[in-house]
């Protein structure tokens, strides 16, 4: 007698040993995403940048348009908090974050760098779409409207967008650009986007109608 012989790939077959399997890769993918994200905004957190920034460094040959690292900071937090409790405060850190995911176009993404202070990552994106974009989310924060607030106190982000061709980028210079560039938005007056002019490298504010107007330079990065 003949034996039939399945020509299937065995770990097509349903078994018992196979369904193990699978929800035990399942569990691990789900283990592995929720040790990238952070638990109060469910944004990604700090390990999964720093993650990112390395594999980034080492495919820097899709970074045509170079990479921009924004900065963004939520303004006069503390004050938020102390205000108004800390619960109330999480609920901004949660909105905030709403906001920035709504803007971001395919291929970057936000982490939480750092209390009240987010990352956004560009790869592959020139300086004008960052802008662009970290302009749309500090209008959007600006515009939401919080009932709970008295007229003393705003929620707003100040934002540093800093980029760079370099192949491959030093993602550590790049942050610490942002840094001094978040400084700059707040010493202007915060609930602002700073970059630096390729042309003459000096500090601008970006403007609600896509106007722009250079700032007196910053001389210290932001605490």
């Amino acid at each position: 007698m003949q034996l039939l012989r399945d020509e299937r790939d065995p770990a097509e077959l349903v078994t018992p040993a196979n369904r193990e399997l699978v929800r035990l890769r399942r569990e691990h993918a789900e283990a592995r995403e929720l040790s990238r994200r952070d638990s109060l905004t469910d944004t990604y957190n700090r390990r999964y940048l720093d993650e990112q920034l390395v594999t980034l460094r080492a495919e820097s040959d899709v970074l045509h348009s170079g990479m921009a690292i924004a900065l963004v900071d939520i303004d006069h937090f503390k004050q938020i908090n102390d205000r108004y409790g800390h619960p109330f405060g999480d609920r901004v850190l949660q909105r905030v974050v709403g906001e920035l995911d709504a803007v971001l176009p395919a291929g970057a993404f936000c982490a939480r760098y750092g209390g009240e202070e987010f990352a956004l990552v560009f790869p592959g994106r020139d300086l004008d779409d960052a802008i662009t974009v970290c302009e749309e989310a500090r209008q959007r924060v600006d515009k939401y409207d919080w009932t709970e607030l008295d007229d003393s106190l705003r929620v707003w982000v100040s934002i540093g967008v800093g980029h760079t061709l370099r192949r491959p980028p030093d993602v550590e210079q790049l942050i610490r650009a942002a840094d001094v560039l978040l400084y700059a938005a707040k010493e202007s007056g915060r609930n602002a986007v700073a970059f630096r002019d390729p042309a003459n490298l000096r500090v601008q504010l970006a403007g609600p109608a896509g106007d722009r107007r250079a700032i007196p330079q910053p001389a210290a990065p932001a605490d």
